[in-house]
């Protein structure tokens, strides 16, 4: 609670502010950002510029307001009062966004990962909280801002991805209370969860199909993994987010408990996503890496080729388990 409120006066003392979140956004962290706008336009007389490391992935433009988020390559003489990084769980995670900080400026933490380093100046992390968005609410309510229909859609579709549908281990009795009070803004649930989750353009639809058999069956059937090459990813839209498609339908192997995705970002750098059953905690794996996240998801980057980033990953994954 004191954190909170120390935001809240910061917030409303301070005229021009910088919001952001980590690379690869997810809607999380999309719609923390646009929430938080929302709510410090509404104090009147402030400034905030919204920037990642890249615009919003296209699969995304059904968002209101999504075209607001910046990429920081069109940033130029940037000025802010505070920086607030939303659902990150290392400054790093930001990716180039750092580029224009001005290490002068105070930094808000707002997150929800378990493994946050408390990087700010004023850090607020609740790892018993779905999503960041769920947090937002909770700052929204303590601020007694008012929610319009705009900031109940962001909060809503954050809490939902973030927690699976409301399937995750993630999901509390609060959540729940959360949403309840949000559906009083007439939220299409029904249009939401078919825009995030069903809308898969034909050509992709196919391409996921052809490698749904290519995965991985390891350490008796313990652990699934897939090695997705820039060939595959290249013929894959910018709509669709592949990986959370693979991880959707391999979660329903029965005996499995840890699901690995390798995704080539170039020839000396791969990315690494974990994702597990509700017993096992994946944050720590990736943490060994440099990566962090949730303890069903979790991700990292390792820097070297997809053969290599592999070997390393599954090699310590043996030993763990």
């Amino acid at each position: 609670m004191k954190n909170i409120l120390k935001i809240i006066q910061t917030l409303k003392k301070n005229k021009t502010f910088l919001v952001t979140t980590h690379v690869n956004p997810d809607a999380d962290g999309l719609c923390s950002q646009l929430a938080v706008a929302h709510y410090i336009r509404s104090l009147g007389g402030k400034k905030v510029y919204l920037i990642n490391e890249e615009s919003a992935p296209k699969r995304f433009d059904f968002i209101k307001g999504i075209t607001q988020i910046k990429s920081v390559t069109e940033v130029k003489n940037l000025h802010y009062d505070v920086a607030l990084v939303l659902d990150c769980g290392e400054l790093s995670r930001i990716g180039k966004v750092k580029s224009v900080f001005d290490k002068n400026k105070p930094v808000i933490n707002i997150d929800h990962h378990i493994t946050n380093n408390r990087f700010g100046q004023i850090n607020w992390v609740d790892d018993q909280a779905s999503s960041t968005t769920e947090m937002i609410f909770l700052l929204l309510e303590e601020a007694r801002s008012v929610i319009t229909k705009d900031i109940a859609l962001y909060l809503y579709a954050g809490m939902m991805t973030d927690t699976g549908s409301f399937r995750f281990e993630n999901t509390t009795s609060r959540t729940h209370e959360i949403i309840a009070r949000l559906m009083y803004f007439d939220i299409p649930v029904v249009e939401l969860y078919k825009k995030f989750y069903e809308d898969i353009p034909s050509q992709d639809l196919k391409m996921l199909t052809k490698i749904l058999n290519k995965f991985d069956l390891l350490f008796d059937g313990q652990v699934v993994c897939m090695v997705l090459g820039k060939a595959i990813l290249s013929k894959v839209s910018a709509d669709f987010d592949l990986r959370e498609a693979i991880f959707k339908f391999l979660r329903n192997m029965k005996g499995a408990k840890i699901f690995v995705i390798f995704t080539e970002v170039s020839s000396q750098k791969t990315r690494v996503n974990f994702r597990s059953v509700a017993t096992v905690d994946v944050s720590a794996l990736a943490g060994h890496f440099g990566g962090g996240g949730h303890k069903q998801a979790s991700g990292c980057t390792i820097n070297k080729p997809i053969r290599q980033a592999k070997a390393l990953v599954l090699n310590y994954l043996k030993k763990a388990l």
